[in-house]
């Protein structure tokens, strides 16, 4: 039996959640093993949970019960305050859970038996600083966007990479991903799909006005530096990993760095990223 004490958040707003939690718990239970609810996750069931903060100081790992975009938000929520962290999906496998519901068995045994691995992922630090000196800093997993929001003109951004100009690039938007990230928005706009250590960043233009703009691996040791064109007047819009945007103006400068700390992600002993692409992208070899 363990002596694990696990701290759940999940989706709980999706259907279903409820349900899902509670089979959870009981499957977990049957391995000795502690779940603790977050407030949201308990609210789904009726009870009353703990602050995330207050969890973190308790729990030997969490566990988010839902999709990517679900252990995403509980990065974003830590603040930089990581524990290990096991994502367990509603139905199928993702990019980041590496487990899947709906019969939770497999993930509890897999902690309790000690059958699990631990990948240690880099984060990313994006940090705007105004003119006054006043900075605001958001830690994430995938990615840094900048993007136009709701203007129809093209944004020029500025890069330089350490203290070397690099390019300015026009388009609709500019992806700054983590390896991790590399199989998010950063696929979807063309770039290539990178092993989780690799440690990189890339550099991925979004629609580019110049065709010959393409993306760029970076060293993740490297500062990404950005700044919007004076050439412009209006704000644009930031987000880390698809949460809660910022906008920032061309007196603006905006860094990306790798962050102090990392993401330690429990994934099955046995699971291989490249297991993950076959499920997820669907390949299945030649059909010759």
């Amino acid at each position: 039996m363990s002596s694990l004490t696990l701290g759940l958040y999940s989706h709980w707003r999706k259907p279903g959640a409820a349900e899902s939690s509670q089979e959870l718990c009981d499957a977990f239970a049957k391995f000795g093993i502690a779940v603790l609810l977050e407030e949201g996750s308990a609210s789904a069931l009726g009870l009353k949970g703990e602050s995330l903060e207050k969890l973190r100081e308790r729990v030997d790992f969490f566990i988010t019960l839902g999709g990517d975009g679900t252990l995403l938000r509980l990065v974003r929520d830590l603040h930089g305050r990581m524990k290990p962290v096991m994502g367990i999906n509603f139905g199928s496998l993702g990019f980041l859970t590496g487990f899947a519901g709906p019969h939770f068995e497999e993930a509890a045994n897999a902690l309790a038996t000690g059958d699990y691995r631990i990948e240690e992922r880099t984060l990313l630090q994006t940090t705007v600083t105004r003119p006054s000196g006043e900075s605001t800093s958001i830690i994430g997993l995938n990615d840094a966007v900048i993007s136009r929001g709701d203007r129809s003109r093209l944004v020029q951004i500025e890069v330089t990479i350490d203290k070397t100009y690099f390019t300015e690039y026009n388009a609709d938007g500019l992806i700054v991903a983590t390896s991790t990230g590399s199989t998010a928005y950063s696929l979807s706009a063309g770039g290539p799909i990178v092993i989780p250590n690799s440690g990189v960043f890339v550099v991925t233009p979004i629609c580019p006005h110049v065709l010959t703009n393409r993306s760029v691996v970076v060293s993740n040791q490297s500062t990404i530096h950005l700044k919007a064109s004076r050439r412009g007047d209006q704000s644009i819009s930031l987000s880390v990993d698809g949460q809660e945007s910022i906008h920032f103006y061309p007196e603006d400068e905006v860094t990306v760095r790798a962050a102090e700390v990392r993401l330690p992600l429990v994934l099955p002993g046995a699971l291989t990223f490249a297991d993950v692409l076959r499920a997820k992208l669907r390949w299945s070899g030649t059909a010759i």
